[in-house]
């Protein structure tokens, strides 16, 4: 079973800030595909669908961001799940709106929901999505910024990034990373392929 894990904060006054598009990505996997309503399980919130065939587990961690890795752990170890069976999808302030990086492994890069969870798995050989935020306004702390909203002009595209990173986290579950990379680490201006990039 592959568990998909979208990152963000819980509450209302958090649903439309930076920080939450993990957050929507999981709404829009559980919105194509018929998703029944969410459960609590080991402080996630969990529902499970089929994409192709697959059993697929959708996650949102409820203990804020910043202790994801604290309700993710116990999660695989329920479901007997191991790392390189979870694709995390969170925001990236490094990367501007329109724009998502797949990655197979690598270092937290500064977000506090990735470093938990590498914390708590004791790796960071699991893949994960970085969906484009930026970039940061100037003069701004980067925590205010990721806790804002986007900008009316961001939005239309804010959208149209939400849809690529679920057809990403699709395309992981049908015919694997690799093949994702190759299709989604694209630049948004040339189309030029661009796997190694991102944060």
């Amino acid at each position: 079973m592959w568990i998909l894990v979208g990152l963000g904060n819980p509450g209302s006054e958090y649903r439309g800030t930076r920080h939450n598009v993990g957050f929507r990505v999981i709404d829009e996997l559980r919105r194509r595909h018929g998703a029944r309503a969410e459960r609590r399980e080991t402080g996630c919130l969990v529902s499970t669908i089929s994409i192709d065939g697959t059993s697929v587990a959708l996650a949102r961690p409820q203990t804020f961001m910043n202790l994801s890795g604290r309700a993710l752990e116990p999660l695989l170890t329920k479901r007997a799940a191991h790392p390189e069976d979870v694709v995390v999808m969170c925001d990236d302030l490094y990367l501007e709106v329109g724009t998502i990086r797949l990655r197979m492994r690598g270092s937290h890069g500064g977000h506090n929901g990735l470093r938990s969870i590498i914390d708590a798995l004791g790796t960071s050989g699991f893949p994960r999505i970085r969906i484009g935020v930026g970039p940061a306004d100037a003069g701004v702390e980067h925590a205010d910024f990721v806790l804002g909203g986007f900008r009316r002009e961001e939005r239309e595209r804010l959208e149209a990034t939400i849809l690529l990173a679920a057809d990403c986290a699709e395309t992981i579950v049908t015919s694997g990373t690799t093949s994702a990379m190759n299709r989604f680490n694209r630049r948004p201006d040339t189309g030029a392929a661009d796997a190694g990039a991102g944060r």
